[in-house]
């Protein structure tokens, strides 16, 4: 019964030890899946780790992306509203000058009504022949009785132009077509594209030009700077533009300058003036991309010439009056039909044109990269370059048009004898500086002397033969001279400045 026991016991210890092994083999299985899942769950987490870190990357990218984005669109609100106000302020001088000019239109309109209406009333005054005709405006009609030198000015009138009235009455309409076609007429007698006013008209010549040596008077002649100054051929007639916008004709009277009439019609400020040689029309430069051309009869004006990108520094008469040459600030030099108003020649070049001068087929322009350059203007071609040391600001041709002068920001005025252009001379003074980019310098009417005034406020004469300075104009001027002029009797000189004084010289 023991054996048999044992026996039962030693089974079932086989058995346990077969059940042991087999939670060994499950023990051992299990670990190992234990470790890998270990292994895998370390490198999860560090696929996490990788996750946050380019997590939090993004965000920060995304972050700092979206404060671009406030700011962007922060400061693309702030410039629409600038260029609102800035579109609003471009608007309100167009507007504003579009007022003014309907207002002096009006005004203009009524001075001529009130003008017609006392011609009419001189002229219903007068006795007048009763004819029953039609009215037309007939040429002069042979007459068999012997003209009188003392006749009435009516009749001679009437003789010259044909029967003027249908009816004595004042107020006949026939009466106010006839005056005004008269008037027309008148007009157009004086219109641009005449041919005896294509060529220049002998001028008067100034024999001996006078220094002077004193301010005889002093005013401000704006309302903003000055930036130019002309005489007229008429010595006592000149004229000055500036930055308002507006050229204003100035008398000189017994030592003292008396306005003599606007001429408005530019956007912006004029940069430079020019006289026909009749001394009855007036060209100009403005910053507002256009050359515009008055009568000075009219107030507005008679052609306006567009087609520069940026200012026009410079606007002058071809020897053929129906040519206009200009230089601009967009690089180029254009030549003008003034019949037709069209630009007929655009010639490119190197460098923003601070001035020009020219004859019938040679064009001078003066330029901020230091150099003055020749165009013949029938092929538009570049014949001569002169280097100087400066910016050039301004030029200016003899009488003679023998010399060029040239003023630049080295302070130096030099003079080029055409002829012989390595020919030069150059003129300086102690104190005299260039004060701008658009300062001018001058001859006297005979080509004696140079003019030209500084940043000191004094304007500096030269004696072109000796080279020496002749004479310094003591500072009547609270800001730097823009511009001179000389009159062609040479009597008178007239400074401009940036600050809207004008000063009149002379040695009276």
């Amino acid at each position: 019964m023991l054996a048999y026991q044992v026996v039962e016991l030693q089974q079932r210890i086989q058995i346990k030890e077969v059940t042991l092994d087999e939670q060994h083999t499950k023990l051992y299985e299990v670990q190992n899946h234990l470790r890998d899942l270990a292994s895998e769950h370390s490198v999860l987490q560090k696929s996490v780790a990788e996750v946050q870190t380019r997590n939090r990357l993004l965000k920060q990218e995304y972050d700092s992306l979206l404060e671009q984005h406030q700011n962007t669109e922060r400061t693309y609100r702030q410039e629409k509203l600038r260029s609102s106000e800035i579109l609003e302020n471009m608007i309100l001088p167009k507007q504003q000058a579009a007022v003014r000019m309907n207002h002096r239109n009006e005004k203009r309109v009524r001075a001529r009504e009130a003008s017609l209406h006392k011609e009419l009333q001189m002229a219903a005054s007068k006795n007048v022949n009763i004819i029953e005709e039609s009215v037309n405006m007939s040429p002069p009609r042979p007459s068999s009785r012997p003209s009188s030198p003392k006749s009435d000015p009516s009749e001679r009138l009437e003789r010259s132009h044909g029967p003027l009235f249908r009816s004595a009455s004042a107020t006949s309409p026939r009466i106010i077509s006839s005056i005004r076609g008269l008037f027309e007429r008148k007009i157009r007698g004086k219109s641009v594209c005449r041919s005896e006013e294509d060529l220049y008209i002998p001028l008067g010549v100034c024999l001996v030009a006078r220094v002077p040596t004193k301010a005889i008077f002093t005013m401000d002649a704006h309302e903003l700077g000055i930036n130019a100054v002309r005489f007229s051929t008429n010595s006592n007639l000149l004229a000055t533009g500036g930055t308002d916008r507006v050229i204003k004709l100035w008398g000189i009277e017994a030592g003292t300058l008396q306005n003599r009439g606007t001429l408005d019609g530019s956007n912006e400020g004029i940069t430079s003036i020019e006289f026909d040689p009749t001394g009855t029309r007036i060209l100009a430069a403005s910053y507002d991309k256009s050359a515009l051309f008055w009568r000075l009869e009219d107030s507005v004006p008679k052609v306006t010439l567009t087609g520069h990108s940026r200012k026009v520094t410079a606007a002058r008469f071809k020897y053929s009056q129906r040519q206009v040459v200009t230089g601009s600030a967009d690089r180029t030099v254009k030549i003008w039909d003034l019949q037709r108003a069209a630009c007929i020649q655009t010639i490119e070049v190197l460098s923003f044109c601070s001035d020009v001068v020219c004859s019938e087929y040679l064009i001078i322009s003066s330029h901020y990269d230091r150099k003055i350059r020749f165009w013949d203007s029938r092929a538009g071609t570049c014949t001569q370059e002169v280097p100087l040391q400066g910016r050039v600001t301004s030029l200016d041709l003899c009488p003679n048009h023998r010399q060029l002068l040239s003023c630049s920001r080295d302070d130096i005025l030099q003079l080029v004898d055409l002829r012989k252009s390595n020919d030069r001379v150059a003129f300086r003074a102690e104190g005299f500086k260039c004060g701008s980019d658009s300062t001018k310098a001058i001859f006297s009417p005979d080509g004696s002397f140079l003019a030209a005034g500084s940043a000191d406020g004094a304007v500096y004469i030269w004696n072109v033969n000796t080279g020496n300075l002749e004479k310094r104009l003591p500072d009547m001027h609270r800001a730097s001279i823009s511009a001179v002029a000389w009159s062609l009797s040479g009597e008178y000189v007239v400074s401009v400045d940036k600050s809207r004084r004008a000063v009149l010289w002379s040695d009276i």
